[in-house]
């Protein structure tokens, strides 16, 4: 069983950044594809970013050009920059782990998410 803990959120101005971490455990990390997303007060959860196995990655267009999500497989770590952060990016960010090995234009969310790490962006 695969176990998923974000860390690094926190409370930034806009215009700053922040890196967010996703620390896996248990289960194969390696061969899936890993999810960013996020969810806001008030708001459905919605998909930010995704790497699959082999290193192709997907963003929302809200975010392209300012995110980049990566991965160390040694660590068992995907992770998630963040820079040019807009007042509406704050949400609660949260990674999952994917059903498959994912591609440049397709990713499937598995059940397994983690905790969520807070992201708070101020004027």
């Amino acid at each position: 069983q695969v176990q998923l803990v974000e860390s690094g959120g926190g409370l930034v101005q806009s215009g700053g950044s922040l890196r967010l971490s996703c620390a896996a455990s248990g289960g194969s990390f390696s061969v899936a594809a890993v999810g960013w997303y996020r969810q806001a007060p008030g708001k459905q959860r919605e998909f930010v970013a995704s790497i699959s196995s082999g290193g192709s990655t997907m963003y929302r267009d809200s975010v392209k050009g300012r995110f980049t999500i990566s991965r160390d497989n040694a660590k068992n770590t995907a992770y998630l920059q963040m820079n040019s952060l807009k007042l509406e990016d704050t949400a609660v960010y949260l990674c999952n782990l994917g059903t498959g090995p994912g591609n440049s234009n397709s990713y499937r969310p598995s059940d397994t998410w983690g905790q969520g790490a807070q992201v708070t962006v101020s004027s």
